[in-house]
């Protein structure tokens, strides 16, 4: 993918007037998004450009198109950067007083007589107010108007954090609300209904108030109709990137309240896409938010490889890239893309926490030890910082520190993901399971389709041998990941433990078509022609013996030699070498019945530790736990199929193998002397 001359100046121009508005409204992480999109955006060949290029004015010095707003915004100036400054020194109350004093706003929102106090609300019912018919609100410009109502749901959410205490304190429950937003939702619902009531008397609209109003409903759980003003806003101004990231969270709520499987997901990407203003932004929108969603595929990979045309070194879309990665299981490819993001940017903290998971599961201790000191020179106070210092004392087994610097993120950013879910899987470690269970249940609800955190809370609860819950979270994270090994091998096994060994089966042998799966689909997300890996050659034994093991419960005979063949086949690598070249079918009624949840839930951890599946080298796993299990077991069928020579032969490998040996060699004796007595019978 590449652009002209004109278009990469338009380009250009549009990155730069989005950092300049984005700045104005003290939007600063969208600012700097913006920003480093226009850095990696290579320069514009200036001879092809305008013929006359001293007659073209940039959009930034460009007038307002609206002469009733522009006159507001020069009228205000004094007061507007007097509102900014407080804002820029973090003294929200002050920066929004500025334009919209406490003594106006008391005025404007008369408390509702009819409304009851209620005191276990912690002064929510005080916070709900209602419009006075009788006051109309301000003149003032619509970026003023922003400025001011931001600044105070940010402060509504700096006293939120206040009241909140200690992470997981006895106040941290999640009752403690932002009481600020009820104020500024009203208030812009009369805004917003003033102008549709007076179509056409009133300046065109910027698009800012409308993310704002989103993401004020969003906050309050009014999904449906955050979605609705922020599509508008994104095709008013579809350069203000905090927009964007509102959708991408409210895609994810919305399919998971209406889904009925996990392809629903896309479906519904794909759906929002047609309703989206037609340009670079939507394109990059729809590769981030199919990245964070966990989607894969080569169609994803084509398309971060074509926006990384036009923007060759975007952190952000290297990052991405990365992340696709990450998610597909191939670590050492994403391992490879963050060093080349840490090449290019290495005073960059932004998702280094995800890079020191990767590291964490590869075992790489030196490297993570270099990017926690990288990242504490830079800023030990960012919540990234704090989750690559606690995942490396979590790789020393200093779990109590590990927890430390995860509350420390946690303190900085309450809704730090990785903090809320590693927080857990130390608290694992430690045998803190009840900790463990308030930390993944906090991940769940920052981010629902967070399978990590599922499938944390599925192993804590098999650790307390409560196998109902444990399965019903197992199949939640299966949901979310269903092509994913691990995810069906936990569901098979809790399944085994509770009896139910025809559905455990029917698990496992999906883990083994996902392993598959997720080998073939490496190449694609690694961005290369690593060519089509043939998984079924190479499977996990543990899950064949565990899968011969409930068929031996059914007393399915012919199943279990199947499944002891094929498990021992795979010490080198032949799984079709299974004696009569009838191995069974894995394709075989994989589903799990419909008491499972997995199919349409939405939230294990694909670099926290729990990286699934069988990697042995190509010429197979050489001698296991399972395949000696599986040997002994077709010893002794062989014994009674009176098969003596072939017990004899298994038998003595189990003598070199080193397992079971005394059974082995007893065995081997009862085998030997029914050859000899055999022979002597013929004599």
């Amino acid at each position: 993918m590449g652009l002209s001359p004109k278009d990469s100046l338009q380009l250009k121009e549009a990155l730069q007037t989005a950092v300049v508005k984005c700045s104005e409204r003290c939007l600063y992480q969208s600012a700097k998004w913006a920003a480093e999109l226009l850095d990696a955006l290579p320069e514009p060949d200036l001879d092809t450009m305008s013929e006359a290029p001293g007659s073209h004015v940039h959009p930034v010095f460009a007038p307002n198109p609206d002469p009733a707003e522009a006159d507001r915004e020069a009228q205000e100036v004094g007061r507007y950067l007097l509102a900014k400054s407080y804002f820029d020194c973090k003294e929200f109350e002050r920066c929004a007083a500025v334009f919209l004093p406490e003594p106006l706003l008391a005025s404007l929102l008369a408390t509702n007589p009819n409304e009851t106090t209620n005191p276990k609300g912690k002064g929510k019912a005080k916070a709900i107010a209602a419009f006075s018919s009788g006051y109309t609100l301000p003149e003032i410009s619509q970026k003023s108007m922003f400025l001011a109502l931001y600044a105070k749901v940010i402060a509504g959410e700096k006293h939120k954090d206040e009241d909140t205490e200690m992470v997981m304190g006895p106040q941290d429950s999640g009752s403690v609300i932002n009481k600020q937003l009820v104020v500024v939702s009203r208030f812009l619902s009369k805004w917003f209904a003033q102008r549709k009531a007076n179509d056409g008397d009133y300046p065109a609209s910027q698009g800012f108030l409308e993310y704002l109003y989103g993401m004020v409903l969003a906050k309050e759980k009014n999904d449906n109709l955050a979605l609705d003003y922020l599509m508008q806003s994104v095709h008013l101004f579809p350069w203000n990137w905090g927009a964007w990231l509102e959708i991408t969270n409210l895609v994810s709520r919305v399919e998971q309240a209406s889904s009925t499987g996990p392809s629903s997901l896309r479906l519904l990407l794909n759906k929002i896409a047609r309703h989206l203003p037609q340009n670079i932004m939507s394109f990059i929108f729809h590769a981030n938010a199919a990245v964070n969603l966990y989607q894969q595929g080569p169609d994803l990979a084509s398309s971060l490889n074509g926006l990384l045309g036009i923007f060759p070194t975007s952190s952000f879309l290297l990052t991405c890239k990365a992340l696709l990665c990450y998610h597909s299981k191939d670590l050492f490819a994403a391992e490879q893309e963050f060093n080349k993001v840490l090449a290019l940017h290495p005073q960059r903290l932004d998702s280094l926490d995800h890079y020191s998971n990767i590291l964490y599961v590869l075992n790489r201790r030196p490297k993570l030890a270099f990017l926690a000191h990288l990242c504490s020179n830079i800023d030990k106070f960012r919540p990234e910082s704090c989750v690559v210092i606690g995942n490396y004392y979590s790789l020393l087994s200093l779990h109590e520190k590990a927890v430390q610097y995860f509350r420390r993120a946690l303190t900085l950013d309450r809704s730090c993901l990785s903090a809320w879910t590693l927080m857990g899987h130390e608290y694992v470690e430690l045998k803190n399971t009840h900790a463990a269970i308030e930390s993944y249940r906090r991940a769940v609800d920052v981010n629902r389709r967070d399978y990590r955190a599922w499938y944390g809370l599925g192993q804590t609860y098999e650790v307390l041998e409560m196998h109902a819950y444990a399965l019903w979270y197992y199949k939640k994270a299966a949901g979310l990941r269903p092509w994913d090994f691990k995810m069906w091998q936990a569901v098979g096994s809790c399944l085994q433990k509770m009896g139910r060994d025809r559905d455990g089966i029917k698990a496992l042998k999906r883990a083994l078509l996902a392993d598959s799966y997720y080998d073939t689909a490496a190449a694609a997300s690694s961005f290369g022609s690593a060519g089509t890996v043939d998984r079924m050659s190479q499977m996990d034994p543990e899950v064949l013996l565990q899968i011969a093991t409930m068929y031996d419960r059914l007393d399915e005979e012919d199943e279990v030699k199947a499944y002891m063949e094929l498990c021992l086949a795979q010490e080198e690598g032949a799984a079709g070498a299974v004696e009569g070249g009838a191995g069974p079918s894995l394709g075989d009624s994989i589903a799990i019945h419909n008491d499972s949840p997995g199919s349409d839930a939405e939230g294990g951890n694909g670099g926290d530790g729990l990286e699934g599946g069988a990697a042995g080298p190509d010429g197979g796993t050489g001698v296991t736990f399972a395949t000696s299990k599986a040997r002994m077991w077709l010893a002794k069928y062989a014994m009674r199929a009176e098969d003596y020579d072939t017990a004899n032969r298994l038998a003595m490998e189990l003598c070199q193998d080193g397992v079971e040996v005394e059974e082995a060699k007893a065995l081997m004796r009862e085998a030997r002397s029914r050859m000899e007595l055999a022979d002597m019978v013929e004599r």
